[in-house]
């Protein structure tokens, strides 16, 4: 009874929402409109929610996001434990964000019970394109995230993190500078 509750208020209303909208072009207007369309099938959204086309929800009752958070194409949620994500949150193109895991059992992952733990996302983060945060993950608040990063373990708060698994490389300070500058500091580094 409890699945099928949660299936007829949050599941089928948002991918109803997203079929519906996912056609409109990714321009502001749209980005707004589809955020407001979709924020009361999610477990918890705070204002200003902005999403792009061809989003995926699995489990929204269990995604809770911030104020003023972006959304852009292609990304994935699945939600097998709760997914935090605090104010100002920025998820670039294609970003897989998954809660839980599957195990091996006798031999194979494919029928191996899941296993969930939850992730947490924080303020003022940004995830590059095609970032994975695994469950059991937290990025810290300011943290840089660059594409193409799995994210496997805590990140501490105002870093710029890169790899796979990704790691801290540069502590960010409180002043504005050039992200392509900062990550091209470290290009010689390995794993950078």
């Amino acid at each position: 009874m409890k699945k099928l509750l949660r299936l007829f208020r949050y599941d089928w209303p948002l991918h109803f929402v997203l079929l519906l909208t996912n056609w409109l072009p990714d321009n502001t207007v749209f980005l707004r409109l589809r955020g407001l369309l979709v924020s009361p099938f999610l477990g918890a959204c705070g204002r200003n929610l902005r999403l792009g086309r061809n989003i995926t929800f699995y489990n929204p009752s269990r995604i809770h996001l911030g104020n003023d958070v972006y959304v852009a194409f292609g990304c994935w949620f699945m939600a097998g434990e709760d997914i935090t994500v605090e104010d100002e949150a920025l998820f670039g193109p294609y970003c897989v964000i998954v809660s839980s895991n599957h195990s091996y059992t006798s031999g194979s992952f494919r029928f191996g019970s899941p296993v969930p733990a939850p992730i947490h996302i924080g303020r003022g983060s940004w995830l590059g394109a095609h970032v994975v945060v695994t469950g059991g993950s937290r990025v810290g608040a300011g943290t840089l995230v660059g594409a193409g990063a799995v994210v496997t373990s805590d990140l501490e708060d105002n870093v710029i993190a890169v790899g796979v698994p990704a790691r801290a490389i540069r502590a960010l300070d409180r002043t504005p500078v050039p992200v392509s500058s900062a990550v091209d500091a470290h290009a010689d580094e390995p794993n950078a």
